[in-house]
């Protein structure tokens, strides 16, 4: 058995259920009534998803159906990061919202400093987009997933590779 027992602290988002939440939503735009003869659209194109409508309001509208289906296919809202509004052509508006995956280099920083400040015999690795976890004691681990699920890191936090 290993001597010292770890987890690893990731974020990531689902890309597929980002895909199929879409399409779900593109199909309810087509389809409602107070989108008709609108330009609203949502594209997905890379790590991104872009919004596009005739004005602002059309936008959030947009915007909130999306957030339901996301909702519903478990995607934490956390992942979703909206960028400013733009104007685009055709007297259209456009939005772009990056999905975050991975951990970035300054909130990985702030979760060591605050895991080391709590914990003694707590070890703590950033590897890339990941923070790896170690510690001689099960309880202690469990203690400190639960001091970083306190904590808001404006990303979604997963554990993962518990041993």
């Amino acid at each position: 058995m290993a001597k010292d027992h770890s987890f690893d602290v990731v974020s990531r988002a689902d890309l597929n259920e980002v895909r199929n939440a879409v399409n779900m939503a593109q199909k309810e735009i087509a389809t409602r009534y107070d989108f008709k003869k609108s330009a609203s659209r949502i594209t997905l194109e890379g790590d991104a998803l872009v919004l596009l409508s005739d004005n602002e309001g059309k936008l959030r509208q947009v915007a909130e159906v999306l957030e339901e289906k996301l909702v519903r296919r478990k995607v934490p809202l956390k992942a979703v990061q909206y960028g400013k509004v733009e104007e685009a052509l055709g007297g259209t508006v456009r939005q772009r919202a990056p999905i975050a995956q991975g951990i970035p280099e300054e909130k990985a920083k702030a979760m060591n400093k605050l895991l080391r400040q709590r914990f003694k015999r707590v070890k703590v690795q950033i590897q890339g987009d990941t923070v790896r976890v170690f510690s001689p004691s099960k309880d202690e681990l469990q203690a400190a997933m639960g001091a970083l699920r306190d904590e808001d890191w404006g990303i979604p936090v997963q554990f993962v590779n518990y041993r």
